[in-house]
Formats: structure tokens, C-alpha cells, sequence
């Protein structure tokens, strides 16, 4: 099962295919993706993910703490994405039961 890795330290110049290739020497790659702003300028991270947990586990070990364009990665498996749907429940906050002041 493929797994997702976050890759952080990313240099400005720092393409997607540089990302691909550079993580192509551990495993099989199903995608590299560099984040970019509204401009296409690269905010400083991105995503690999790799094609086995074993890889992605290989990739943190051997890749974590290496030079790519300069700078020193962070590589570390990827955190799920945190829900920002759905209301909160319970009095007081955001979705909250409200009652008429009247």
C-alpha cells in the first residue's frame, strides 16, 4: 500500500521532478508534488509517496536530514489531513445550541 511522506526544507529552485528523482533511489515514487503559492513560487515543502510503507520507511531513514538543492531535508511520514468539516456539538462554540435572548 503506498504511503505519503511530508518533505520539508525544500529549496526555492526545487522542482517536483527534482523531488522524483531524488526519492527514486530508495523506491518506486507514485507521485512528488512541491506545494506552491498563487504565484507557482514553492513554499518550502511538499509530497512523496512512495509505493510500499517499507519504502516510505526507507525513504525517512536514508533521506531524513540529506542534502537536496542546497539545503537539508526533513523527511517524515505524512500526519492525515485534520477535518475542518462538521460542527463542533455542545454549547458555546462554533455550531453550538443557540436559544433566543428573548
Amino acid at each position: 500500500m503506498a504511503q505519503k511522506l511530508f518533505i520539508g526544507g525544500l529549496s526555492w529552485g526545487t522542482t517536483s521532478e527534482d523531488l522524483r528523482e531524488h526519492f527514486q533511489q530508495v523506491g518506486t515514487v507514485s507521485s512528488a508534488t512541491v506545494v506552491t503559492d498563487e504565484t507557482g513560487r514553492s513554499r518550502g515543502f511538499g509530497f512523496v509517496e512512495m509505493g510500499t510503507s517499507e519504502e516510505a520507511e526507507q525513504a525517512v531513514s536514508r533521506l531524513n536530514g540529506r542534502d537536496l538543492g542546497g539545503r537539508s531535508l526533513k523527511v517524515e511520514i505524512a500526519k492525515p489531513k485534520a477535518s475542518t468539516g462538521g460542527s463542533r456539538g455542545g454549547a458555546g462554540g462554533r455550531g453550538g445550541f443557540r436559544s433566543s435572548r428573548w
